[in-house]
This record gives structure tokens, C-alpha cells and sequence, in this order.
């Protein structure tokens, strides 16, 4: 059976800031997303059309894609350095796959 290789505090490090990297990207595509369909909902509403629903809702699945893929593959929350923290916490505690 294979035993799990400890990571090394560098790998944990880069590991960690590309995770928190990757959900500090989410926050900010949902940031755009939801600044830019409120802009296109008022200017849609403005004149009487209700044509917003359609961005809105391909936007926000590929929002959402993207969410799962951050979200599922590496849990936690955060800004930047605390979301580093937090994943350096957790690769500390879980063994290493594979190797």
C-alpha cells in the first residue's frame, strides 16, 4: 500500500497561495458579474425591456461552473492571506495523495 509523502512547508505554501489565489478570482468574476447585470438590468428597465434575463442567466452559469470548480476542489473562505493561512492549516493536517 502506498503511505502518504508529507508535504513540504514550500509545497504547502505554493499550494495553499494557488487556492487562495483561485477563490480570490471567484470573488472577483462574481464581483463583475453582479455590477455588470445590475448595469444592464437598469438600462434594460429603462426602457421597458426585460431582455437582462438572458445575460444573467449565461453569465451565472458560467459563474457558477467556476464556483464549483474552485469551491468543491479546495474548501475555505477568506481574503488573500487569511485564505492562505487557512490552506496552509489544512495541508498540514491532510496526508499527502499519490507520490
Amino acid at each position: 500500500m502506498n503511505t502518504p509523502t508529507p508535504l513540504t512547508p514550500q509545497q504547502i505554501d505554493r499550494l495553499a497561495r494557488r487556492r487562495a489565489g483561485a477563490k480570490m478570482g471567484w470573488y472577483a468574476h462574481a464581483t463583475v458579474y453582479v455590477l455588470v447585470n445590475l448595469g444592464l438590468a437598469a438600462l434594460a428597465l429603462a426602457n421597458g425591456r426585460h431582455w437582462y434575463a438572458y445575460p444573467l442567466l449565461g453569465w451565472g452559469l458560467g459563474l457558477a461552473i467556476h464556483g464549483a470548480a474552485v469551491w468543491l476542489l479546495a474548501p475555505g473562505a477568506g481574503w488573500r492571506e487569511r485564505l492562505v493561512e487557512r490552506e496552509r492549516e489544512a495541508l498540514v493536517r491532510q496526508p499527502r495523495r499519490g507520490a
